[in-house]
């Protein structure tokens, strides 16, 4: 009688094992089915990229993405991803030729107040620097993020999502390009004096400096600055003031005036200028400096490293 409840033990032990075995192996196989899911989201395989360094190694599991489904002006808005930091809310246009197996730029458009996440979504899409963006590169990826502000957290969250982009998609390093207007301005400006080395060149637009200029510097990434004479909200005197200390780290580090001229440019407006747009607002009508192709074109044509 014993040995046969010896053995009836021995056998639950067995089957309780397989059980389990067949268990793991179960959701083994489901995790694989989700990562699949992510990675070949709206039909794209993603590629990786090996060569870049990294603010911070999200896992897998903090580095999720969920997409969004609403679209307007060919962005699907609404998308995060899931950070340590937070929620990065963004968004995004894919060129339908993407597959992965040839590397597209990428350009990151940071939105003013009106386009911070609280605002709704999709409120960066009155900015049209990512729509027009499109017309100069049939090859790129553009994201707009909806910040929660513009300071050191909203700042790391755009570096986070480039190198995101970076990691997991077929990018072109030396074409990653960065525009920040107003409120986003500042945020790009504070992207620079953290990974400047991440980018190809900023378009800094109706805005003012708050990052670390002695950073940018050493890393010599290119820096257009946009502003109107009067403009409403900053005034101009505050991307002068930048322009001129920067010129001076420059000047100190041996640089010639040809060399300081490729590398920083500071374009200042009158109202003449907005007038003849039928603009009357100079902050506010700092958008219209996506329409320009001497501003556009210098962003994404001419700073290739």
């Amino acid at each position: 009688m014993a040995g046969a409840i010896l053995i009836l033990l021995l056998q639950c032990v067995f089957l309780c094992s397989c059980a389990a075995s067949g268990k793991a192996e179960d959701i083994h196989a489901g995790d694989e089915n989700i990562v699949m899911q992510d990675e070949t989201i709206q039909g794209i395989q993603f590629a990786e990229s090996e060569s870049q360094n990294t603010l911070a190694e999200p896992s897998e599991s903090s580095a999720a993405v969920t997409w969004g489904t609403q679209t307007v002006k060919g962005f699907v808005n609404d998308n995060a991803l899931h950070s340590e930091i937070g929620d990065i809310h963004f968004s995004c246009y894919i060129p339908e030729t993407y597959d992965g197996t040839s590397p597209y730029a990428l350009f990151i458009t940071l939105p003013g107040w009106e386009g911070l996440y609280f605002q709704g979504v999709g409120a960066n899409m009155v900015e049209d620097f990512g729509p027009e963006a499109v017309k100069y590169n049939d090859k790129m990826i553009i994201l707009s993020p909806q910040l929660d502000d513009w300071g050191k957290t909203s700042a790391e969250m755009t570096i986070l999502l480039t190198e995101y982009f970076l990691r997991n998609y077929n990018i072109d390093p030396s074409r990653v390009y960065l525009e920040g207007f107003s409120g986003g301005g500042e945020t790009g400006s504070l992207v620079m004096g953290i990974r400047p080395e991440l980018y190809t060149a900023y378009l800094m637009v109706s805005s003012k400096w708050d990052g670390d200029l002695g950073v940018l510097a050493d890393a010599k990434t290119p820096v257009y600055m946009a502003v109107g004479e009067e403009d409403s909200y900053y005034g101009s005197e505050p991307l002068k003031d930048a322009y001129k200390t920067l010129y001076g780290l420059y000047n100190e580090q041996g640089l010639s005036e040809d060399e300081i001229n490729r590398l920083l440019v500071l374009d200042v407006k009158d109202q003449s200028w907005f007038s003849e747009r039928g603009i009357g607002d100079q902050h506010g009508g700092g958008g219209a400096f996506a329409y320009e192709d001497s501003i556009m074109g210098w962003l994404f044509g001419e700073n290739v490293r």
